[in-house]
């Protein structure tokens, strides 16, 4: 994604850097992605997402902490929100390498879904290995769910990739 700043067929891309965008594009609309959010610096214009459809999100934090309450609030908000309106939809979140901002993200959104700290951590480190510094396995251990949401369909359909 770093080079979206002109379009897929500008001349940045390259052939094999437009062919990953557009698989990664179409793994985006095969999973019903209409949110992404961005965890990290912006390094890429959104317009062609949103040209897709997909909205983008920025809300930035430091690299390998945890997320700060005010980000924390706004993503229960945003889980609570889009999966009450579509309980069959999808939010994909990312930072720069993956392995931490995004997987905490996602992991405060399982366990908000009635799984472990541990078992959120575990089930993110089989597709992330990797995931995770101490200072975030800490805060996800201390992490108490504020909202314990349970999604109509109770079984897991997150997708970490």
């Amino acid at each position: 994604l770093c080079h979206l700043r002109q379009g897929v067929n500008s001349p940045q891309f390259s052939g094999v850097l437009r062919q990953a965008f557009v698989d990664f594009l179409k793994e985006l609309k095969r999973n019903g992605v209409t949110i992404i959010v961005r965890v990290c610096e912006a390094t890429y214009n959104t317009a062609i997402l949103e040209k897709e459809g997909i909205q983008v999100l920025d809300w930035p934090f430091d690299d390998g902490a945890p997320p700060p309450r005010h980000i924390v609030e706004k993503w229960l908000k945003l889980i609570k929100q889009k999966f009450r309106q579509d309980p069959g939809s999808c939010i994909a979140v990312h930072c720069a390498a993956g392995l931490g901002r995004a997987p905490v993200l996602v992991a405060i959104a399982l366990i908000e879904g009635g799984m472990k700290s541990e078992d959120a951590v575990q089930f993110i480190r089989q597709k992330r290995r990797g995931a995770f510094n101490s200072k975030q396995l800490l805060y996800l251990e201390k992490y108490r769910p504020t909202m314990c949401f349970r999604l109509r369909n109770s079984r897991c359909n997150c997708f970490v990739q």
